[in-house]
Formats: C-alpha cells, structure tokens, sequence
C-alpha cells in the first residue's frame, strides 16, 4: 500500500470489520462477534516520510552551529527514538523501548483499537523532535521543517477523516515531546552551545595530547563521556584496550607506527587520497561521519524498497549505534588522552609536515570515525544482511561515488581513511572498528521485537 491511501480505502479497509463474522477453528463459521477496527499497520506503507526528513536532519547538522560529530549523533539518536516509538503501536511483532533504554519511562499510550494514519504520526513526530533539537538552526532551515512538514500534511490530509489525522497529528507530537524531555536529563542538551569548555584544564606529560595545527584549538567535548548512554551501561562499555606504548625511541613500535603515518602520507596514492577526502566528512561541510552513516542507511532503505516498519527500526537503531559510539570513544579519548600523528612527527621526524586533512581538536586514541562506522555497519548487517550498495553521500560536492560489497567493508574503508588523511595511528583504527561493533552487537541485542 503506497502512502496515497484514499479516504474510500481508508475506511474501507482500516474502518471495516466492526460487525465481521470470526471464523472458527479450522476454517468454521463461528459466534457473530463484534471485531475492532482494523487499522494498516506501518508495514504497508513506505520509508518515502522518514526518508525525506533524514535528508532534512543532514542539512540541519551541516548548516547549524555547533553540531559538532558528538552533537550530531546525539540528534540522529533522539530523531530515530522518537520515530520509532510514534509508530510502534502501528507495528504489532515490535514493542517499545521504555524500560530498556537507560532511563527511558513509560511513553504516551496510542488508546486501544484507535486508528492512526501512520505516515501522518511519521511526519508529524519527525517535524516535532527537529524543531526541538534544532532551535538554534537558521531561519531558511527552520522555514524548510515548515515545508516538509506541510508537504506531506497536504498530501495525507484531504483523503484521511479528520479524527483520523487529527489523531495522528497529535500521537506525534505528544511522542516527540516526551522523548525531547527525556533527551534534557542526558548531560549532552544544547551541548551545540558548549563544544569548548572553560574548565577543561588537559593533562600535560610525554605522549599526552595537546592543540594540533593549524587552528590550534582546545579539546572538543571533553566532558562528552559524562553523557547517559543509549544501549550500553556505561561509557567504559566495550573498551579497545591499551594502545602501544608511547616511546621516543626510534627502535620503539609507537615510532614505527609514527614512521607509518609519515610515510603513507608522503607516499599516497591518487585511491588513497580519494578515499581520505571521501571519508573526511569535516563540520561546517558535510553532515559529520554520524549522518554519513544516516546517510548510507537512507541510500539502503530507497534502494530495497523498504517499508515505513523497517525504517523505523533502522533509524533508531543506527541513531542509537552513532550515539553511544561517540559517548564510548570520548571515554577512551580523554582517558588515555594521546597526542596525534602531527605532534610526534614534527617533533621527532620531520619538523615540517602536515597531514593532508585537517586534525581535529581531540585526543587521538581511538578514532571517533572507527568506532562510529563499525557501530552503525554491525547494527546494518544485522538488520540486511551482507547487502553491497553504493554510496553516494558526497555527489553533490563533486565526490565520485565508492561501492562496497557489505556495511563493514565501507566501515573498514572508512577507519583506514584516518590512515591515509594522517590523523590517527593504526591501533586507533582497528581497535575502533572493533570497539565500535560491540557496541553495535550490544544495539542489536535489544529487544525490538515484542
């Protein structure tokens, strides 16, 4: 059923029944008894609704200030919940996520044998839960959640009856409201406004982080691990374990991983540079590494033909995966708090150099696009199986398209990017990628399904 559902059909086939027969075992006639309405559920509609308002989310990360990586994947994560639990009375195998997600209460209920036009809670929720989280975004992009919002309002509304949409309207709102004022307990609200804390004094020794060129900024979101996790326990869920060793000795493997990051860097390949740009996926230009990975789950539901049901798992799924990867890796971060490639190399190797992307004003150890991409890549895999895709998240900036042969193939792709960009060491890389698909596992393991 597409999401052009006609008045006549509506009430045809989601009002009808009250007065059917019931049918006995084995096919008998049975009692006349009164059957409650029956209402489509949201596997017979489309993702086209959560789709067009995740591409909106990836502009408004882009064009908002402060919606740093961290910040951005606390949004997808809320975005994706409050979708998800809008629609699950719509979707009868799955069950909320109250009482599962750490501090998540009891969420308003849909009444029993009430019908809902499932796009409609869909468009409403997502307008809703944007608005909340974006209130600092323009007013161009504030004026396009009133477009889209508006878009599919007009297009459900006139074949729908009033209480009908009415009704929907409402279970969306309502939804979004509780799930925001959930989000306002997590420690990361109007985190957009405090990337850069005054009170973060970082520790000083050998080996230890410090501001990197050419900005040479302070640590971003140092205070990031303090945040309430989604899935996981605690941020020091999954740890990566120790890093090698820092050492200055030449003959030492923390130099040899240094002498690595140098002489890939200096010695790229034209593959090797566009898989660096692909992947760099910077603030302010693109929508962060976590709506790259919104991104490609977007590409994947229009590509399979995926219901309003599946993308609502997936959303939340992915956005819960994003978000607590960040929270995780911060922990790791600023626990170990180790100085990047650029540091070591001009201080020991070549006073010169710079890597060929920007590095970012954090802690090194483990990479935040490791951990993130294997997260989101095991939750898809677990979801679609071993799905080849390609990806085509950066067209629009003149980027060619990379195709891959499954989720973690790309994640992998993605965290040896940091290799090639010189940002990170390769224990940062693998040991996020594997850092990054427990807690993934840890996602999938919730229970969804009723």
């Amino acid at each position: 059923m597409g999401q052009s559902l006609s008045r006549r059909e509506f009430l045809r086939g989601g009002l009808a029944g009250a007065a059917a027969l019931a049918l006995g075992p084995g096919g008998r006639r049975g009692m006349a008894v009164a059957a409650p309405p029956v209402t489509p559920t949201a596997d017979q509609f489309d993702a086209g609704v959560p789709a067009a308002w995740f591409d909106l989310s990836l502009d408004l990360v882009k064009q908002t200030a402060g919606f740093s990586p961290p910040v951005a994947s606390r949004g997808f994560a809320y975005a994706g919940i409050a979708l998800y639990e809008a629609l699950v009375p719509g979707m009868p195998d799955y069950r909320s996520l109250a009482g599962q997600l750490n501090e998540l209460s009891e969420l308003p209920h849909a009444g029993k044998n009430r019908v809902y036009h499932w796009p409609t809670v869909a468009n409403s929720s997502m307008a809703a839960i944007l608005r909340s989280l974006f209130p600092v975004a323009t007013a161009e992009n504030q004026a396009a959640i009133d477009r889209l919002e508006a878009r599919f309002a007009a297009r459900f509304r006139s074949g729908l009856p009033p209480g009908v949409y009415r009704r929907s309207v409402d279970r969306g709102q309502q939804v979004a409201a509780a799930v925001f004022e959930w989000s306002k307990r997590d420690g990361g609200h109007e985190g957009y406004l405090r990337n850069f804390s005054p009170d973060y004094v970082p520790p000083v020794g050998p080996g230890l982080w410090v501001p990197t060129p050419p900005g040479s900024l302070p640590a971003l979101q140092p205070f990031w691990e303090s945040c309430r996790t989604f899935a996981v326990a605690a941020a020091a869920a999954c740890p990566p374990g120790d890093h090698t060793p820092y050492s200055e000795e030449a003959s030492s493997p923390f130099y040899a991983e240094a002498v690595e990051v140098y002489e890939t860097v200096n010695d790229l390949t034209p593959q090797q540079r566009d898989i660096a740009l692909f992947w760099s996926d910077d603030p302010g230009t693109t929508p962060t590494p976590p709506g790259h990975s919104i991104s490609i789950l977007t590409q994947v539901l229009r590509q399979s033909g995926s219901s309003l049901q599946v993308a609502a798992e997936a959303y939340a799924k992915v956005g819960i995966a994003v978000a607590d990867a960040f929270i995780c890796c911060w922990h790791v971060k600023y626990r170990y708090n180790l100085l990047r490639p650029v540091t070591y190399i001009q201080a020991r190797i070549d006073p010169s150099w710079l890597p060929i992307l920007t590095t970012p004003p954090f802690p090194e150890y483990t990479s935040g696009h490791s951990v993130q991409t294997g997260a989101s890549a095991q939750v898809l895999t677990d979801l679609f199986g071993e799905v080849a895709f390609t990806d085509h998240t950066h067209g629009s900036r003149g980027l060619a398209p990379r195709s891959f042969g499954s989720f973690l193939e790309a994640a992998e792709e993605a965290a040896l990017s940091r290799l090639y960009g010189g940002i990170h060491f390769r224990p940062a890389i693998e040991l996020g990628v594997d850092q990054g698909r427990c807690i993934g596992k840890r996602v999938s393991a919730l229970a969804f399904r009723a």
